[in-house]
């Protein structure tokens, strides 16, 4: 007694080789069009949320610049009653020139922290040497 075969054994005992190899080129062919095309769709809806937290993001800044403004003009009121508008609206610039000066420094201090890629940099000026020493041995 022999085993039935499958449809799909049946198939490739009668096929040719070329043709099986056909009909997989054709299937790998199509499964890899649905995976692009399904990445399409999932990076386009990405993009779709990404942006729209971007701009919820711009939007939230704008709100924060507006909030820091007016609690600035109503500090600026406070004092002017103690001090005078003039003197008030003085005291409130050197406050932001001091947070200014503060944040600036501590930019700074991160900028000079960075040092890009050492190791990258390292390796690449090595390149040239080892080829030298390539070429000399042959």
């Amino acid at each position: 007694m022999t085993d039935p075969q499958t449809p799909s054994e049946e198939k490739a005992a009668r096929a040719s080789l070329g043709d099986l190899i056909g009909e997989v080129s054709r299937d790998f062919s199509t499964l890899v069009r649905q995976e692009v095309e399904l990445a399409k769709a999932e990076l386009t809806e990405s993009a779709k949320r990404a942006g729209k937290g971007a701009g919820m993001y711009g939007a939230a800044g704008y709100a924060a610049l507006m909030a820091v403004f007016f609690l600035s003009v109503a500090l600026w009121w406070a004092l002017g009653y103690l001090v005078g508008l003039g003197w008030s609206a003085v005291i409130v610039a050197v406050i932001w020139a001091i947070v200014a000066l503060v944040l600036f420094l501590i930019g700074r201090r991160s900028f000079e922290s960075v040092k890009g890629a050492p190791q990258t940099v390292d390796t690449l000026k090595k390149i040239p040497e080892t080829l030298k020493r390539n070429e000399e041995n042959r």
